[in-house]
């Protein structure tokens, strides 16, 4: 599959507003890889040597417990970044990265890309915008889990998923994963789909789910604890 590399990095949150000029810097340095299904790309601790962009397939950046549970942290779908925060600070990556699907990545060296953030302001006013996306998008998932139990998790997740007006959507991730992204267990995800199902809210079909009540789902979304 041909990988048109200059529309990905123009669609990616991170370069958003790139000049020809700044792509043109960009094409210069990136690094195109190719993975196959299940491959580490990194793990948490590594000295990170770069960060990646997603040209086609799905990446999954999680942690682990102790105890070896898998946490989610990020599903990363076409044309989004990950670990580009890992090349400031110390340097390492703060998590794993694996892929979910045979997955083409444009990867961007670490020293490369910092010469260029030195000699070119709007790479490095654009990259900073992103990362604060990043960071509002953990602190949302942060909230989710201290304030939201697990049905409005799921209602905010399968809104998220589509558009307003969208009837069904694709769960890009297994159950599993899921589970895991909505910091529950795999056993009470299934119980709240069966009872979204039996109230006729949503309609479940492997992957697909079919969205009857977008009103009482967006409600539902909204909703925090009982305290």
């Amino acid at each position: 599959m041909d990988i048109d590399t200059s529309k990905i990095i123009k669609q990616c949150p991170l370069f958003s507003g790139v000049t020809p000029e700044d792509l043109h810097l960009l094409l210069s340095i990136l690094r195109i890889r190719k993975f196959e299904k299940g491959e580490i790309l990194f793990e948490e601790g590594a000295v990170a040597e770069g960060f990646y962009i997603v040209a086609a397939g799905k990446v999954k950046v999680y942690k682990l417990s102790p105890d070896g549970r898998e946490r989610i942290l990020q599903v990363v779908q076409t044309g989004n970044s990950f670990a580009e925060a890992a090349i400031f600070d110390d340097g390492r990556y703060p998590a794993f990265a694996e892929t979910l699907q045979p997955s083409t990545l444009l990867f961007f060296p670490k020293r490369e890309f910092l010469d260029l953030l030195h000699q070119h302001s709007r790479l490095a006013i654009n990259m900073i915008a992103g990362l604060s996306r990043f960071l509002r998008q953990f602190t949302v998932q942060i909230e989710d889990l201290t304030f939201r139990d697990v049905p409005a998790r799921l209602a905010r997740y399968l809104l998220s998923l589509g558009h307003p007006g969208t009837r069904s959507v694709s769960l890009p991730v297994s159950k599993t994963q899921l589970a895991s992204n909505l910091g529950t267990t795999s056993e009470t995800l299934s119980r709240t789909l069966r009872k979204l199902s039996d109230d006729e809210v949503i309609h479940v079909k492997g992957k697909i789910i079919e969205i009857l009540d977008a009103d009482r789902l967006f409600f539902l979304a909204e909703s925090y604890k009982e305290t």
